[in-house]
């Protein structure tokens, strides 16, 4: 696993609801497991890049469904750690055809939650060579905010390259003021930090993502990509800046985890040398095929899938 990703995060099984409309009137489901560190990871085994997930599950149905899509998908779990009191979350999921979805999450004191700095200590990160969070994780719980800021110290010790995504959930935390801090403290000890626009609106008080992207240089990060949507993507380093055009979209399906896919596109192009603005690009192809499809992690590409759709938008 020398050129391996190691990402840390909580996977939880996922209830798409079968009929359209508000998810109490829903009169079934189908089953699927979802979590934004678990899109990445599948993401990037199709681009075939090893990766290690770091999680805790429960001893539940919910756990052994998320076992299974990590086997299926080639993600080792040697990092995979088990609690026999707390259980895997998990979340339910409205079908709309148009606009966002409806989520709701059942994920307070679930196993992940529990993940600690002694968990941290279990892992050998000269193991790897890039080390990947959101900012999901660390609003968990007080022990996984801990472990999150441990994860990264670790990985800075080891030489890492680490990529951060703030993908605010902003009713996990107990106030916006808190989430602010935090996840600018996990950004400022990243190389490379992935916000959208309407997060730097919250995150740096505004929606340019200029502003955006100095904000974050000046932090000390060696480069951003900033989402914009179907605009694509505005990247910049401490020497240029450059919007890179996103891809058409054909029909928006569902937009939960384009934003997952983008990483794993730009991750994918960091492991393999490409350029700032290459690598944006292939996170804009990922991103809009995503949004294609319906579930949270389905539309993630293969590497030829990837080329055709790139080079010819098939």
């Amino acid at each position: 696993m020398k050129n391996g990703v190691l990402l840390i995060g909580e996977p939880m099984g996922l209830l798409m609801a079968q009929s359209e409309g508000p998810l109490d009137t829903a009169t079934g489901y189908t089953l699927a497991v979802a979590g934004a560190e678990l899109n990445v990871a599948i993401g990037l085994t199709r681009l075939e890049h090893p990766v290690s997930y770091v999680t805790k599950l429960g001893t539940d149905p919910f756990g052994k469904v998320v076992l299974h899509c990590l086997e299926q998908n080639h993600i080792d779990n040697d990092c995979v750690y088990y609690s026999k009191t707390n259980t895997t979350g998990f979340m339910l999921k409205s079908l709309v055809s148009q606009g966002d979805p409806e989520i709701f999450y059942y994920r307070k004191g679930s196993a992940a939650s529990t993940l600690s700095p002694d968990d941290i200590d279990r892992i050998d990160f000269t193991g790897y060579r890039l080390f990947h969070m959101t900012g999901i994780f660390p609003a968990l719980s007080p022990t996984t905010l801990h472990a999150s800021f441990y994860a990264m110290e670790k990985a800075r010790q080891a030489g890492l390259t680490i990529t951060f995504d703030p993908n605010l959930r902003p009713q996990l935390w107990e106030s916006q003021d808190d989430m602010i801090k935090t996840l600018n403290q996990l950004a400022s000890i990243s190389d490379y930090v992935f916000p959208g626009e309407g997060e730097g609106e919250i995150l740096c008080k505004s929606r340019d993502p200029k502003v955006i992207a100095d904000f974050y240089l000046n932090l000390g990060v060696k480069a951003v990509m900033v989402k914009v949507g179907s605009r694509g993507a505005y990247v910049a380093d401490h020497q240029h800046q450059a919007l890179i055009a996103g891809f058409p979209v054909k029909h928006v399906v569902d937009t939960v985890g384009a934003g997952d896919g983008f990483a794993a596109g730009a991750i994918s192009g960091l492991l393999e040398g490409l350029s700032l603005e290459e690598c944006a690009r292939r996170g804009n192809a990922i991103g809009a095929l995503q949004v294609m499809s319906r579930g949270d992690n389905t539309g993630l590409p293969t590497r030829e899938r990837l080329q055709s759709f790139m080079e010819k938008g098939e």
